[in-house]
């Protein structure tokens, strides 16, 4: 017997706290120790993930995780790489930012006596989201995709309103009509294939397609299955549900839907790519191509609703269908480079947008409730540090030099270069959203640092020191990615290459 190597053991660990801390906290009695014990795992998962992370970014190592020991193609795997223990680092620390951060919120706007029903969906979306990045089973993916579903719908729904409720179902009937196409496209893969593991069901594929069998079926196959995450992950034009639900819900959970969420599926989309059907199939079949088209689609017509946007919950969702946009558009590309800057603007986006939702927040508890923007006049003035946090977050949306989303746009940008036949829609479809992010960013930062005229000495609000810390953690981030990305660029490029 070999010895166990205790990194490899570390994705199913992270899993299998998240989901014990859901099945433990239905026996705690205050939503307060709920909240201690998420903050907990989150911290564990947060430490493991990077322990993880440096141990097989340093060996360039990829490796998988079989379950209970059972062989493939009847056992059931997990799989690891650079690029998976990135993303679940990322996840961890976002969303114990985001927990941390928008603690108050959680207790303010939940009822006391739900709030640690909050802290079981919070629990269970944490782990269906590590899931998705881990899994090498494509039938477990979809088993944690409607467990994602229904959670997230409960998020949506913890205010107890009527909005919320509303939200919520409408929320559902949208994830469901993804998830039944992804379920549809994979009954059919399995039947033309056998497998449910990616790498063996990757042989297949590829076996199929050089003796030209089963061609349309695949296409069909493919076809749902993107489709379903495109749905997920509400790319333009099936966003409809982002402005209702983020307005239905609490801030925390605005930022956890919007930063995380969204990304998990498209990183489950990222591992098909790669895992299931590989970059030279995806072009045979087309498919990289629609995505390409609905990603500008979405980085345009997203930024266009944004503008017309009063109110800033709304204003956020709509500046993440055009981020999913841009995300969409990099994979669309078709080439390591595109889909590096793809994955980067995974990162950039989900600790920019979730810093944007908490400050919104802030600005709107400042406000008196109102969510007008016209009504957050000097909001920041009596929140400074939430002040800063959106501004430095606006800036990084619109594309300024030293912060995440300038370096994004740029290796977008770069990244056209390598496919001359996209680089011209690329480079103007990019400006023109540049140009629109900043017509509707600008406004409302201006907005929120001017002073109401007739207060002469604005009254500052008490600063939550959970939401200090977050902040500032959120704005270094934000910083640090902008000016020190090489290492990232370099484990992304690395996480690629081992995939392929």
């Amino acid at each position: 017997m070999g010895d166990v190597n205790l990194v490899h053991n570390i994705p199913f660990f992270s899993i299998f706290l998240a989901m014990f801390c859901a099945i433990i906290t239905p026996l705690i009695k205050h939503g307060k120790t709920a909240f201690k014990v998420n903050v907990v795992m989150l911290l564990i998962v947060s430490i493991m993930s990077l322990i993880l992370l440096l141990n097989v970014a340093s060996n360039a190592e990829t490796f998988t995780f079989t379950m209970g020991h059972f062989p493939a193609p009847w056992g059931n795997e997990l799989a690891a790489g650079p690029l998976e223990a990135l993303m679940a680092l990322m996840f961890s620390v976002v969303m114990l930012l985001t927990v941390v951060g928008g603690s108050e919120f959680i207790f303010e706007q939940v009822v006391p006596g739900k709030q640690r029903l909050y802290f079981i969906v919070l629990n269970a979306l944490f782990g269906g989201m590590l899931t998705l990045v881990y899994t090498n089973d494509i039938f477990t993916a979809y088993v944690f995709i409607e467990i994602l579903t229904i959670v997230s719908c409960a998020l949506i729904a913890a205010k107890g309103t009527a909005q919320s409720a509303v939200g919520a179902t409408y929320c559902l009937v949208i994830s469901l009509l993804g998830s039944g196409l992804f379920l549809f496209g994979l009954a059919i893969l399995y039947s033309i294939t056998g497998h449910l593991l990616m790498p063996q069901m990757k042989e297949s594929i590829v076996l199929l397609v050089q003796t030209g069998e089963y061609h349309f079926p695949l296409l069909v196959v493919t076809g749902f299955m993107f489709l379903g995450i495109t749905i997920k992950s509400a790319l333009f034009p099936f966003h409809a549900v982002l402005p209702s639900a983020h307005c239905a819900t609490v801030p925390t959970s605005s930022s956890i839907l919007s930063g995380l969420v969204l990304k998990s599926y498209i990183i489950l989309g990222i591992k098909l790519i790669y895992n299931v059907f590989s970059v030279e199939i995806m072009h045979e079949l087309k498919i990289v191509e629609v995505m390409f088209i609905f990603g500008l689609a979405g980085m345009v017509m997203g930024s266009l609703f944004a503008t017309q946007e009063r109110e800033m919950k709304r204003m956020l969702a709509y500046s993440s269908v055009a981020q999913i946009g841009y995300i969409y558009m990099g994979i669309g590309l078709g080439t390591t480079v595109g889909m590096t800057a793809a994955c980067f603007h995974i990162l950039a986006h989900a600790f920019t947008k979730a810093m944007l939702f908490i400050c919104c927040g802030s600005f709107v508890k400042a406000s008196n409730n109102e969510e007008s923007i016209s009504h957050m006049r000097g909001a920041a003035l009596r929140n400074p540090l939430a002040g800063l946090g959106y501004t430095i977050g606006a800036l990084s949306m619109i594309g300024v030099p030293l912060l995440a989303g300038f370096i994004s746009k740029l290796y977008f940008a770069s990244a056209s270069i390598y496919t001359p036949g996209k680089m011209v829609a690329v480079l103007i479809v990019l400006g023109i959203s540049m140009m629109l992010n900043a017509l509707y960013f600008l406004p409302s930062v201006i907005a929120v640092w001017s002073p109401v005229k007739e207060e002469e000495t604005p009254k500052r609000v008490p600063i939550n020191p959970m939401f200090a810390c977050a902040m500032v953690v959120f704005i270094l981030a934000n910083i640090s990615l902008g000016i020190g990305y090489r290492p990232i660029i370099n484990i992304i490029e690395l996480g690629i290459q081992l995939l392929q």
